[in-house]
């Protein structure tokens, strides 16, 4: 075991949490992540109506008796028709161990989620927005640097600048996220003060995500150049991998746009597409730097195992160079 304010928090063995990725965080890849020691979630924007979310939450259960969470990513404000506050309601009932929120504030249902004995961890790209997931009360935050897959925010801060900054700034527990795939990275967030980390794009490298092979094959022949940042005039950076679908963004972009003409492309049904089919080219899809670090597809427990070891490796061979 690697014991920090993350492991005994959560029950879990190790600091490693798996990201909350649209279409492949489900119960067979956050199970896996589970019972190899980590913390696997669930994400509820994967489904389309609260009783899929609790049919997925019961699944979670037969597949591991280890803790687990759910993602809920939200609107900067809140729109009509949303379910966050019945997903909320849901998680409670279903007595979920922990939630991972994102996007806007938690505020108004961090209350409940305490008496309901929900860990609540709040996702958030700046110093500023810890900040403030510290004074509502979140029990840790996740932060989010430049390089991850999915949404750095708006200040381009990498996590080697975010996570140490952000551990000397609030007193809750800090899980640093992008750029990590490895035991040389959990060691780096562990000396920058952070107390887990959290991975997306190295778990979408592993046998029991559920992506067609073809992604999964591109992963392993990526470099750290094939992503791109889209979306930036939007003000909802996203990090993605290059292809036709990002290509037709970036061109929308540069001639001036609108959500509206935007949304048929950035939204989650193509990415959907190509994590089903294998065609690359189908729609957006997220991706970290990281990337360009991962060579094999193994399994969760394979992953979780060798970044223990390695770390475990790394943590000897530093202590003996200081006499």
């Amino acid at each position: 075991m690697i014991k920090t304010r993350i492991t005994e928090m959560l029950g879990i063995e190790y600091p490693i949490i798996q990201g909350g990725m649209q279409w492949l965080a489900c119960a067979e890849l956050a199970s896996a992540v589970s019972n190899a020691g980590g913390l696997g979630i669930v994400t509820a924007l994967s489904f389309l109506s609260l009783d899929e979310i609790r049919q997925e939450i019961r699944r979670m259960r037969d597949m591991t008796d280890k803790p687990f969470g759910l993602n809920i990513s939200m609107l900067p404000i809140f729109s009509p028709g949303e379910m966050t506050y019945k997903i909320v309601d849901l998680l409670v009932e279903e007595r979920v161990p922990v939630v991972e929120t994102a996007g806007r504030s938690p505020e108004d249902f961090a209350h409940r989620l305490k008496e309901g004995g929900v860990k609540l961890i709040h996702k958030v790209p700046a110093v500023r927005f810890a900040q403030k997931a510290e004074r509502i009360g979140a029990d840790a935050v996740t932060v989010v640097g430049f390089e991850c897959a999915g949404h750095p925010g708006m200040d381009d801060v990498p996590s080697l600048i975010l996570a140490p900054k952000a551990a000397e700034s609030v007193s809750i527990p800090v899980i640093a996220a992008g750029g990590f795939c490895d035991g040389k990275g959990l060691v780096a967030a562990l000396a920058m003060g952070a107390e887990a980390i959290l991975m997306g794009t190295r778990f979408m490298a592993s046998k029991e995500a559920p992506m067609h092979e073809n992604c999964k094959k591109w992963m392993l022949g990526a470099t750290e150049r094939d992503t791109r940042i889209v979306e930036r005039s939007i003000r909802n950076p996203c990090r993605v991998i290059v292809n036709e679908a990002s290509d037709k963004v970036v061109e929308l972009e540069a001639r001036g746009t609108t959500l509206e003409e935007l949304l048929p492309i950035i939204s989650g049904k193509g990415g959907r597409a190509a994590y089903q089919s294998g065609d690359l080219n189908a729609g957006i899809i997220a991706c970290g730097q990281v990337v360009g670090r991962i060579h094999e597809i193994k399994s969760c427990a394979e992953i979780i195992q060798d970044i223990v070891q390695e770390a475990q490796s790394i943590a000897g061979r530093l202590g003996g160079l200081f006499h």
